[in-house]
């Protein structure tokens, strides 16, 4: 019998080399959060056997067979705990031009690095590349590299699909019961916030659109790629990997080729505990509120005011303990309470998974939202920028959470009700955790379920793609068909006119008619 395991367990390694690929992963965007879903991937990808080979900002610091990095680390500002209050209130007033500058083509500027370069110039062939597996944002001049290698491509996108892809990929979209990713709807909008919903989704879609239409030009000097258009690169694209779920964002019409994988980044093992950690929460046996906003907000730089509210309220809920992520604890404002533990980092799915967290302060972003629902981890939401305020609004419609809005309303009397709420009324927890086995249900895991995709495309290429991207915008919308119908009927009925008009010319004028039988009559009487 063991001998018969080993031979089993080598026919399935032989299997995996056999039909392994090379894959180049293209992810030219700073953002920690977004990293930890395309990491996952991308390492899982190695586990079935594949090559990669990585462009992203985030080298690894232990080298893994099979995983090449391509780092552009050090190419733009360090963002990783690096983000102050003052930084994060300047971008709620971003403006669309300057997101796509920052997002679009400053990142395409980056094709200009060394290292993209030289794959540009000089692509591997020992072997050379199956697929090419690039995150899709505001930067689609490098989808270029699809057509360069003239091998599929799968996008990835570490939210819910962008409103400016729908007219892009040929998926259909309607904003009456769609809500934009900008908006802080549900899919049951009254008139007034489908009117709303409607010019946020087609403002937005417009100008981004717009000015990816110029990215056109770092395609060509950095490719060397002549007459094509940034429409036409999005048709290079065989499937999209989406980090969402109905659970979450509802039920929307997808092509076949667009595939739901919100939580593919969470897997069980989060990483330990330190002792001091795990001491403290085992002892919390009234409960432990676990508070962070993430890989790259310092918290302990906001204002003095709002770190009193953070104190004030955090003691008065004692002896439930708190977690609290801190960057740098030295520029911590002094007066911490007993029951606030302050550290620089969290295994943050460790943390939720332990049997004594009760609630989850949090600003809302996707991903730390979809690891408090797998662990059923009512939240406290304070949203800070971007689509935190969208997930944030989606889990307090679904009675999980509690939102402050922003950190302009927090009050000690806000933050309190909302820590008692949840750690006292039972229908939160219960909520989350209905909700919990609505996300998790599915008949593979989401992980599972990318690389299956992944694999395929290899195989079948564009096979999936919409038939609307081989269509202009104006056929999508049948303007030509309606165009046709109307000029028809309009020449039905001016035919019907000319007809009647010429058998009114062919037909006695009446009063000559008249006259005519009026003479009649006449002779008759005489």
């Amino acid at each position: 019998m063991k001998l018969l395991s080993i031979v089993l367990v080598i026919l399935a390694r032989c299997d995996q080399i056999a039909n392994a690929y090379r894959i180049l992963g293209i992810f030219p965007f700073h953002s920690p959060s977004h990293w930890v879903m395309i990491q996952t991937l991308m390492k899982s990808l190695v586990q079935r056997g594949h090559q990669v080979d990585v462009v992203s900002h985030f080298p690894q610091k232990k080298p893994i067979p099979n995983y090449t990095d391509i780092s552009l680390a050090g190419s733009v500002p360090e963002v990783r705990n690096n983000l102050s209050a003052s930084n994060i209130f300047s971008f709620n007033s971003f403006t669309i031009k300057y997101m796509t500058k920052i997002f679009g083509s400053d990142t395409c500027e980056l094709l200009g690095h060394p290292a993209l370069q030289n794959l540009i110039k000089n692509p591997p062939q020992d072997p050379p590349y199956d697929l090419v597996i690039i995150e899709v944002f505001t930067a689609p001049c490098y989808l270029a590299f699809g057509r360069l290698f003239k091998v599929p491509m799968v996008a990835v996108i570490a939210t819910s699909l962008y409103d400016w892809l729908h007219e892009m990929i040929g998926n259909p979209y309607n904003p009456a019961f769609i809500p934009s990713l900008f908006s802080t709807f549900d899919q049951d909008m009254n008139f007034k916030e489908r009117l709303t919903n409607f010019l946020i989704t087609n403002i937005l879609s417009i100008q981004i659109n717009y000015q990816a239409i110029f990215q056109v030009e770092y395609v060509r000097k950095y490719f060397g790629i002549e007459d094509t258009f940034i429409r036409e690169l999005y048709s290079d694209i065989s499937l999209f990997l989406v980090n969402s779920h109905p659970a979450l964002h509802g039920i929307r019409p997808y092509t076949p080729a667009i595939i739901e994988v919100g939580g593919l980044h969470i897997k069980d093992d989060g990483g330990p505990l330190s002792l001091e950690v795990q001491k403290w929460l085992d002892e919390s046996k009234d409960g432990s509120v676990y508070f962070t906003f993430g890989s790259m907000v310092r918290i302990e730089t906001f204002s003095k005011e709002l770190m009193e509210i953070f104190y004030m309220s955090f003691k008065k809920i004692a002896p439930v303990r708190v977690l609290m992520k801190v960057a740098r604890k030295e520029d911590l404002l002094p007066g911490l309470p007993d029951n606030v533990m302050t550290q620089s980092w969290f295994p943050q799915i460790t943390v939720l998974k332990h049997k004594n967290i009760r609630a989850f302060i949090t600003h809302g972003v996707l991903m730390g939202t979809q690891e408090a629902i797998s662990y059923g981890v009512p939240m406290i939401g304070i949203p800070l920028f971007a689509d935190q305020h969208v997930n944030v609004q989606s889990c307090v419609k679904k009675k999980v959470a509690i939102s402050l809005n922003s950190v302009h309303d927090v009050t000690e009397e806000k933050l309190t009700s909302a820590l008692n709420a949840i750690l006292k009324d039972p229908t939160y927890r219960e909520n989350i955790q209905k909700l919990s086995r609505l996300f998790l249900d599915r008949p593979m895991s989401a992980l599972d379920t990318a690389i299956y995709w992944v694999e395929y495309a290899v195989k079948y290429g564009n096979f999936l793609q919409s038939p609307a991207m081989r269509l202009s915008w104006w056929q999508r919308y049948l303007l030509d068909v309606y165009a046709f119908l109307l000029l028809v009927v309009s020449a039905v009925l001016l035919t019907a006119l000319f007809i009647l008009w010429k058998i009114k010319r062919l037909l006695p004028e009446p009063h000559v008619y008249a006259k005519d039988s009026a003479a009649v009559e006449s002779k008759k009487n005489e």
